[in-house]
């Protein structure tokens, strides 16, 4: 099964031009270009997200995915069935899908295809900003799931940083270096972390990682260490009393001045999967000779900003292998991308049975 050539051409298109997080000015413009080719009321909102509307009709439903991407420059080529490059899978293919299904209004259906930017940001401004509009009656959020399933949970995240300074100290100086303060430091939060949550399954389990550390810097009258701890929340832990625990955890009777700072955070998410939306895509992918599963994700996505703060039914879909997320081989089946399309459609066929 092959895409049509023109959304070939918007899937290669978006994916080759770079649109680096907080740089995704040109990608954005690009894509507002070609939506309004395709009928789409488009433009670029307040927060410089990607925004094409089209069809008229009392059922407003919003497909969202993101524009931007991680770093990392992967040339983009053909290689047999799989379109490879930065963004193919995350979640630029996702994107492509939703801008091609919604090419053709439904009857009754207003669609709204929102690029959104700051996804691999901690500031995730592009969800954010939407998130303060009037909720649709359904939304699909952009992110690779394969194009036989639909993911409906996701885990919370965390991000604290914490940085250590103390006044500078002969190197021959008894006593731990600031180094050695900080890495203790660290060891303290990931023990407190690992008795938090014992469960079988990996998604019921609290992570605790050190994303970074920047250590022994100094400028002969201060010496400074940074840690960026990163926590992966499952349902049923509050992000607020991980914050409350390293905070306590950092405290010193030294010389140390330590300081917390939160520099990113979502809450846990879970979606019925039950919900009218999670059905039509049960029915649109078993149409599609599919069979359906639904996932639980580790990482997190805009749907932990928007569900929340919409409360309509919600999933996250999309081809593509999540596995390939971030990295240097990152690629997408074509043949998967034409039968994403096609769920897409029926989904969005379905969302007109809610008409009275």
């Amino acid at each position: 099964m092959r895409p049509s050539e023109p959304d070939l051409a918007l899937l290669r298109g978006l994916v080759e031009i770079p649109s680096l997080s907080r740089r995704e000015g040109e990608a954005v413009e690009w894509l507002v270009a070609r939506m309004a080719e395709r009928g789409f009321r488009a433009s670029v909102d307040d927060a410089g997200n990607a925004v094409g509307e089209i069809g008229e009709g009392p059922v407003h439903v919003v497909l969202l995915g993101h524009i931007d991407t991680v770093a990392g420059e992967i040339a983009v080529r053909m290689e047999g069935d799989e379109l490879v490059g930065r963004g193919a899978v995350d979640a630029k293919g996702p994107l492509a899908a939703f801008v091609a299904a919604a090419t053709d209004p439904v009857a009754g259906v207003r669609v709204t295809v929102v690029g959104a930017v700051e996804e691999e940001s901690p500031t995730s401004a592009g969800a954010r900003y939407r998130a303060t509009l009037t909720a649709p009656d359904w939304c699909v959020i952009g992110e690779p799931s394969g194009w036989d399933a639909v993911t409906v949970a996701y885990k919370g995240r965390l991000t604290l940083e914490v940085a250590l300074s103390r006044e500078a100290r002969h190197g021959a100086s008894p006593g731990p270096t600031v180094a050695e303060e900080a890495l203790a430091l660290w060891t303290r939060v990931r023990d407190a972390a690992s008795v938090r949550v014992s469960a079988a399954r990996s998604f019921d389990r609290l992570d605790c990682r050190l994303e970074g550390i920047d250590a022994g810097v100094g400028d002969g009258l201060v010496e400074r260490a940074r840690l960026r701890i990163g926590y992966r929340v499952p349902p049923g832990v509050d992000p607020g009393d991980l914050e409350d625990v390293a905070a306590r955890l950092a405290e010193h009777d030294g010389g140390t001045s330590v300081v917390v700072t939160t520099q990113g955070r979502e809450e846990p998410v879970r979606t019925p999967r039950t919900s009218p939306l999670a059905r039509a895509f049960a029915r649109a992918i078993a149409a599609a000779g599919g069979e359906t599963t639904f996932k639980e994700k580790s990482g997190t996505s805009d749907m932990n900003i928007l569900f929340p703060a919409w409360g309509c039914p919600m999933v996250a879909y999309g081809p593509g292998d999540s596995r390939y997320d971030h990295t240097p081989i990152e690629r997408l089946s074509i043949a998967d991308f034409a039968r994403s399309i096609t769920v897409l459609k029926g989904v969005l066929g379905r969302a007109s049975d809610r008409i009275i």
